[in-house]
């Protein structure tokens, strides 16, 4: 996977993409218990409209809902972090695996786009010359 970036809307995920180098595009922490898997699909979808020709990977963050990680592989959101205590991990990693996607007991090491200087910082974190990120909790 290349490295991650947290995007918390439509506006980080295209700033993410801009500096066209491959990306792994990672939601806040539980994202998918507060704002939900469908907006996570929708704001992928329309970054994939916007910038079409930098490749990245997207990775919903359903801390310990494993009920929102059923709902996200039902929308076809195959890529997921859920904590490994979540009830029924095993068979929710299996789904995704079913579903060509994959399932991460925790969140990559990434540069959080919400923190304050984070998108001067962007381009280095990519190419792999800012090691200054945040710490997966």
């Amino acid at each position: 996977m290349p490295r991650a970036v947290i995007v918390h809307s439509l506006a980080d995920a295209r700033d993410a993409l801009a500096v066209r180098a491959p990306v792994t595009l990672l939601s806040a922490q539980g994202a998918a218990l507060y704002a939900g898997c469908l907006w996570w699909r929708e704001v992928m979808a329309a970054a994939g409209r916007d910038d079409p020709g930098t490749p990245f990977t997207d990775v919903l963050d359903c801390a310990d809902g494993s009920g929102q990680a059923l709902a996200a592989l039902r929308m076809n959101v195959t890529r997921l972090v859920l904590w490994r205590e979540a009830p029924g991990w095993d068979q929710v990693a299996a789904i995704a695996a079913a579903h060509g996607g994959f399932l991460l007991d925790a969140a990559p090491a990434a540069l959080d786009l919400g923190q304050r200087g984070a998108i001067r910082r962007l381009p280095a974190w990519l190419s792999g010359d800012d090691p200054a990120v945040r710490d997966p909790v």
